[in-house]
C-alpha cells in the first residue's frame, strides 16, 4: 500500500520535536522503508517519534518509528521498536 497522510496525527510538540501517531494497514516492514514518508517530508524531523499501530487488518504491530533521515524530501525511519509481548495467559 502506501503512506495515507490523514493516518499521521501529531499528539504533541516541543523544542523541535514531535511526537506523532499513524495507523495503517501496511506492515511495520513496508512503513520502514526509505521514502514511505517522503509526503510527509515536510513536517517529519530527524528525532521525532512515530508510534504506530501497522497491520491494522490483520495481526497489528505496535510499536515506534523513529526518523532517522530526512534529507532532500527522502525520509527514512528505524525499524519499528516493539511495545508489549505476548500474552500467553
Amino acid at each position: 500500500m502506501a503512506y495515507a497522510p490523514n493516518n499521521l496525527s501529531a499528539l504533541t510538540y516541543a523544542n523541535g520535536f514531535t511526537l506523532w501517531h499513524y495507523k495503517t494497514a501496511d506492515t511495520a516492514a513496508e512503513v520502514d522503508s526509505e521514502g514511505y514518508f517522503n509526503p510527509a517530508a515536510g513536517m517529519l524531523r530527524v528525532g521525532d517519534f512515530i508510534f504506530a499501530n501497522a497491520s491494522i487488518t490483520g495481526t497489528v504491530e505496535s510499536g515506534v518509528f523513529i526518523v532517522s533521515s530526512n534529507a532532500g524530501g527522502v525520509v527514512d525511519v528505524a525499524d519499528i521498536t516493539g511495545f508489549g509481548e505476548d500474552n500467553t495467559d
